[in-house]
Formats: C-alpha cells, structure tokens, sequence
C-alpha cells in the first residue's frame, strides 16, 4: 500500500497571525519576543497579507556593518570622520518612529494548499526561505515554516 503524499494543507500553521504595516518597529521587536518567533506576515488596513518582517530585516535596519571598497584608502583621520558621521546618521534614525512597512520585505513566496511537501522543501532551499505562505486560491491559509519541515522528518523518519 502507497502512503498517501503529504501536501502543504498537511503541515502548515493555520491562522497566520500578521502584524499591520504601520505598527512601529519597536512595537513590532516586543510582538516577535513575545510570540518566541522570528518573523511575521505584514496586512494592510485591508488584512491582505503584503510581506514579511523579521528579526534579519531590523538588524539590518539598525546596522549595516558594510564599509565601501574606498574606506581601504582613506587615511586614519577620513576613516575617524566617516565612523562619526554614521553613528550621527545612526542615532538620528534611532529617533525617527519606524513601521514595520519600512522594513519589511515586500515579496510574498507561495505554493498551493495541495502543493506536494517536497516541492515546499525545494522551493525554501533553492530560494534560501524560512519560510513559504500556503494559499488555497488567492487567500493565504497558512504558513509552512523550516521548523514545520523539520517535525515532519523526526515524525516520519525519527
């Protein structure tokens, strides 16, 4: 006897819980520690889900460690006023209230509620996902998360 495929309808979260696109970012960060999660969908003021936040995507805000190829030839001095004028620029955008909209990104990765499990898995790991919406027609009923892959394995396999 074949064992019956298992489909994206099979493993997602039901009731995606999303955050709204203006809620501030720090708002946001409490809502995430809260939930013990990493990221979030993010509505509009219609409760269409239009992207997703997460913990990346606001130390990322934060902090872009990246230096340009020319700092490598600036002297210690133009090195000493560049770090100056980014923590300026840092702490004035600390003091600037941020919404989750301008963080988020704004691209929505889905598959079909009857989507084959092995075809989610390849989609996250070619696309380098955490994580893929599950839709039955156009309407997001579910998200289908690594962790969610992973208890498949140690159901099914463990």
């Amino acid at each position: 006897m074949k064992t019956p495929v298992l489909t994206a309808k099979d493993i997602m979260t039901p009731n995606v819980k999303s955050v709204p696109q203006t809620w501030t970012m720090e708002r946001f960060k409490k809502f995430l520690t809260e939930n013990d999660i990493i990221g979030s969908p993010v509505a509009n003021e219609d409760g269409e889900i239009i992207g997703i936040a997460t913990l990346k995507d606001i130390a990322e805000f934060h902090f872009d460690g990246s230096s340009s190829r020319h700092e490598a030839e600036m002297s210690e001095e133009e090195q000493q006023e560049v770090r100056r004028l980014r923590m300026m620029i840092f702490e004035g955008l600390a003091s600037m209230p941020v919404e989750v909209s301008d963080i988020m990104t704004p691209i929505i990765v889905s598959v079909q509620n009857s989507t084959p499990i092995i075809e989610v898995a390849k989609l996250m790991m070619n696309e380098h996902l955490h994580r893929v919406f599950v839709k039955q027609q156009n309407e997001v009923t579910g998200i289908i998360t690594t962790h969610d892959l992973l208890k498949v394995i140690v159901e099914h396999l463990g």
